[in-house]
């Protein structure tokens, strides 16, 4: 397949649309999450079958009592047509929720099926479903924050990502390396 300068910019619009609704989940960030969607977008997801406006409210509803999630995509495949793409991409997903004897680890590993339009020149989600392929669940094992209790840890709508002023910090002693 050839890929024109048009569908290269769309992959790149559509993956980064991905990568949105990623951080959305994780930093729990309704606004952002519902920005992602078309108004007359579908989610299928099984257990949850629904326009994304009551689809955005089961997420934010569900993983409010989270402790932390992180979600990660890998293999991103897009196929183009005009204004509208079809896309199937892998992720990985971690939660860490409260369980009977303290918190539990459960991991879910999948493929999203999507169909993606570009409505006045934005692409968002039109249809979205999760294929689960393997998940996993055990009690939770923490030891980086018993070994590096100073560690900075990310959180959700305060996380450091959303404070560019952070990235700005300079050494005023560069570090020398001495023979």
């Amino acid at each position: 397949m050839a890929n024109t300068l048009d569908t290269l910019i769309a992959k790149q619009d559509i993956t980064e649309l991905v990568y949105l609704y990623m951080r959305a989940l994780d930093r729990w960030d309704e606004p952002l999450m519902r920005s992602l969607f078309h108004d007359d977008a579908w989610c299928e997801y099984g257990f949850i079958n629904c326009g994304a406006n009551n689809f955005v409210d089961y997420c934010m509803q569900a993983l409010a009592s989270h402790q932390a999630n992180h979600h990660f995509v890998g293999n991103i495949l897009i196929d183009v047509a005009g204004d509208e793409a079809f896309g199937e991409v892998y992720f990985n997903a971690y939660h860490k929720v409260a369980g009977e004897g303290g918190f539990e680890d459960i991991i879910i590993a999948g493929r999203y099926l999507d169909r993606y339009e570009r409505r006045d020149g934005e692409w968002k989600f039109a249809y979205r479903s999760e294929r689960v392929d393997w998940s996993h669940s055990r009690p939770c094992n923490d030891p980086y924050f018993q070994l590096a209790p100073d560690g900075l840890v990310g959180s959700r709508r305060d996380d450091a990502v959303f404070d560019r002023a952070l990235r700005y910090k300079r050494n005023s002693k560069p570090d020398t390396k001495e023979a």
